[in-house]
């Protein structure tokens, strides 16, 4: 009988366990694809960025 009960808690243990990894390892994609677009997003308003500050630039010249 304590071996039935043993291997029962075993399984569900054991259960328990891969269902939570499961869980972190979504948690750590997710959080990882939110990083990726945050730094292409940061990327993106640095280029645009530049492009305007190098239009104005060229604008200045022409002015002067």
């Amino acid at each position: 009988m304590v071996r039935v009960v043993t291997g029962f808690g075993m399984c569900v243990g054991a259960f328990l366990f891969w269902s939570t990894m499961d869980r972190v390892h979504v948690w750590i994609a997710l959080h990882q694809d939110e990083k990726k677009e945050r730094l292409e997003k940061e990327a993106e308003i640095r280029r645009v960025r530049e492009q305007l500050l190098q239009e104005q630039a060229k604008q200045k010249e022409s002015l002067a």
